[in-house]
Parts: structure tokens; sequence; C-alpha cells
């Protein structure tokens, strides 16, 4: 077993960070939905599907 060497030197895997951000903002939009299902609209809405990315 190899294990990561200690003192910050972590890889950072910004476009896996980033599908985890867009994760977290769907199950925060779904916990405040209640017991409604999320529209397509609202999906969208929260990924921000359509908007120009910077840097895209």
């Amino acid at each position: 077993m190899r294990v990561a060497p200690g003192g910050g030197t972590a890889v950072q895997d910004h476009e896996a960070l980033a599908e985890i951000e867009l994760c977290g903002e769907l199950i925060i939009a779904a916990s405040a939905a209640g017991e409604e299902r999320l529209s397509l609209e609202s999906i969208d809405r929260v990924l921000r599907v359509g908007e120009e990315r910077a840097g895209g």
C-alpha cells in the first residue's frame, strides 16, 4: 500500500472538484424541495446549464 506524502503536496483534480461541488448543489436543492421532485428546469438552473463558463 502506498501512502501519499505529507506536507501539503496533494494533487488537485479541478474537474473532479467542480463535479463534487455541482453534486452538492443538487443535493441542497433537492433537500430544499421537500417531498417534491426537482423539475428538469430546476436541475438545469442549479447546474447552470446554458451559461457561459469562465475560461471554457
